[in-house]
């Protein structure tokens, strides 16, 4: 019955659509040509919180409650990423050792995972992917323990999210505070739909972080513990957008049960790139109504 409503839902949202786009041919084809943009009509979301801008110069195109502070579920990974990506020296092929840690971590909270190998050593590369696509906590654990500072893994994990809240506030970010590495918060783990919609901008300025997140699908070899190789099995982008909205180049999902569920999206067409996110839509195909109506509307806006 949920599937049905759901699918009912989603055509109503296409013949939506259509109608805006035929309503859109006849104004151009018209005496006056182009629409200005000011008589784009704004689209109404399920979504609690919404916000999209165009990439290119940081301008407003659409706010619904954008600076309403709200759990972020797992798009808080993106400062994750982010994080990783802005290490001094960087190596990517740096190999990292799978911890029973992570994987009773994931177990534990009932987490997404990139389902790691104990003992398998995987390269940052590799954990990005992890990471990004099936949006794996264990990957997410690996990065934060790697990258974080300290002589215990406690300290480690600290001392990572530590650099997440720095570079929230060296982008002046006032609504955004972080208290996990993947978003299961311990009650101070929050963000608004402006404020993750910068982070994703500021990491989309990052050849790799383009790279993964506009990535369908992506299999990992690591290697075990006997030195022998494992091709692991495809992860696959929890983004459907990137099968269904053309132009769309990521970026993350995010889910839970205090989230609701979750979008930062971006898609370039015509050499413009809109980037935005939900917060708080109803489902997985509910959130992606959401995002598609708000890059048809910030493109319009663009003209």
């Amino acid at each position: 019955m949920i599937t049905a409503i759901t699918g009912t839902k989603g055509s109503r949202f296409r013949r939506a659509a259509a109608v805006s786009v035929t309503a859109g041919a006849v104004l151009a084809a018209g005496a006056f040509a182009a629409a200005p943009a000011q008589a784009v009509t704004t689209p109404s979301i399920v979504a609690k919180g919404g916000y999209v801008m165009n990439n290119a110069n940081g301008s407003t195109l659409y706010t619904k409650a954008a600076d309403t502070r709200r759990s972020t579920g797992s798009t808080t990974k993106i400062m994750t990423a982010k994080v990783v990506l802005a290490q001094p020296n960087l190596n990517l092929d740096k190999k990292v050792t799978i911890q029973k840690a992570y994987s009773d971590y994931v177990v534990a909270n009932n987490a997404s995972q990139a389902h790691l190998i104990v003992g398998d050593k995987v390269t940052v590369r590799q954990l990005l992917y992890g990471l990004m696509l099936p949006s794996g906590c264990d990957a997410a654990y690996a990065l934060a323990d790697t990258y974080g500072s300290g002589t215990t893994r406690a300290a480690r994990v600290k001392s990572f999210i530590g650099k997440m809240n720095k570079a929230a506030s060296d982008l002046h970010l006032a609504n955004t505070h972080f208290d996990s590495f993947d978003g299961i918060g311990n009650g101070n783990n929050y963000s608004t739909p402006r404020d993750l919609t910068k982070i994703a901008s500021s990491a989309m300025k990052n050849s790799t972080f383009r790279t993964v997140v506009k990535t369908k699908s992506y299999t990992a070899k690591t290697v075990t513990k006997t030195g022998s190789i494992r091709t692991m099995n495809p992860w696959t982008n929890t983004n459907g957008l990137l099968s269904s909205y053309s132009g769309t180049i990521g970026v993350k999902t995010g889910s839970g049960p205090e989230a609701g569920y979750c979008l930062v999206f971006a898609a370039t067409r015509g050499g413009k790139t809109v980037i935005g996110t939900v917060l708080s839509s109803t489902s997985i195909p509910q959130r992606e109504a959401d995002a598609k109506k708000l890059m048809n509307y910030g493109f319009a806006r663009l003209g």
